[in-house]
């Protein structure tokens, strides 16, 4: 979620005024609800993480097992490429290792969504007072809307990376959510939810900049297509800062898998939950280069993922205008 989401709230990519890196910004206008109902909103935002997140999990797949992956005792792990891992994933387990945990991504991506959008609104209305240009607002609706939402995804983020481990000992979610709470105590659940939170800021931060400076600069390259090929625009963009935003904060990804599949599998199980000490015991052992593990399936991951979502988001949205009779918003697409 991160993210998400995170990603990552505009259905459309306009101005990215809040902090989460996926979900588009809701429109803000003389009707701040776009002619549509507050649950509308939050439908189309679940459906939209769930289908972003679902589509892209057997990357996330690799990812995890890149990042998760063990050494011998105190020696550095060796290092294998996304092309050796997949080679791995298929020979082993076949296709459906690839997709080990998604229902642990299915219950909670929607569900996290939901919070989001719903936080978010009421945070914008609590915020704004009444100035629909508030950015400040929009920016700390936003970062109020990401913890909520982080909160609920946390738990199932550590039940979907265990069960993508190699060999993973859980038989499904509900046996691993059973054994986790049974073995190590709730705690374990959100053993890595300030790192994800502390992760999202400088994510989301690279991943806004970069998405308007490469908007502006494919409006100037191309200004006459700029209406008719919005979606081609906002989706290029979106990828471009998904890719960037991804690797700058990769290491804190890798400190978050770390955190939430200590001790299975082989992995390292730290004293603390502090980031400055995983973050030392990982370049101890593997060195600077352990914090990048995964960089190339995080970035081919977060890169569709924008283009998923949003599009997802606003084939939704129209789907609420055609049902509440709203021609007038119906493809409506703003800059």
């Amino acid at each position: 979620m991160a993210a998400t989401t995170t990603t990552d709230a505009s259905p459309k990519y306009r101005a990215p005024t809040d902090f989460h890196p996926q979900i588009p910004e809701l429109s803000v206008s003389e009707n701040p609800h776009d002619g549509l109902h507050f649950w509308q909103f939050m439908v189309a935002g679940s459906i939209a993480g769930s289908i972003e997140h679902m589509a892209m999990f057997p990357v996330d797949t690799l990812k995890t097992r890149m990042q998760a992956i063990v050494g011998s005792g105190s020696y550095p792990v060796q290092n294998v490429n996304v092309r050796q891992a997949c080679k791995s994933i298929m020979k082993n387990e076949g296709a459906a290792g690839f997709y080990r945990g998604i229902g642990a991504m299915g219950l909670g991506a929607g569900p996290a969504h939901a919070v989001y959008f719903s936080v978010y609104e009421l945070c914008k209305q609590y915020f704004s007072r009444g100035d629909p240009n508030n950015s400040a607002a929009h920016a700390v609706s936003g970062v109020c809307a990401t913890v909520a939402s982080d909160a609920v995804f946390t738990p199932m983020d550590v039940v979907k990376q265990r069960l993508q481990l190699k060999s993973s000992p859980y038989k499904g979610v509900v046996d691993c959510v059973r054994r986790v709470l049974v073995e190590e105590g709730i705690g374990a659940f959100y053993a890595s939810y300030k790192t994800t939170v502390v992760m999202n800021a400088p994510f989301t931060a690279v991943h806004f900049a970069t998405y308007e400076a490469a908007k502006r600069g494919l409006i100037e390259v191309s200004p006459d297509i700029a209406d008719d090929e919005r979606l081609v625009v906002h989706a290029t963009a979106g990828a471009a800062a998904g890719a960037l935003a991804a690797i700058v904060t990769t290491p804190l990804d890798v400190v978050k898998t770390q955190l939430q599949c200590q001790g299975v599998c082989g992995c390292d199980r730290f004293s603390s939950s502090s980031i400055g000490n995983v973050i030392k015991i990982i370049v101890k052992k593997d060195g600077y280069q352990g914090l990048m593990r995964g960089w190339i399936p995080r970035m081919l991951f977060h890169a569709p993922a924008a283009a998923i979502c949003w599009s997802t988001y606003e084939a939704s949205k129209d789907f609420f205008h055609r049902l509440n009779g709203n021609p007038d918003n119906y493809g409506i697409l703003n800059q």
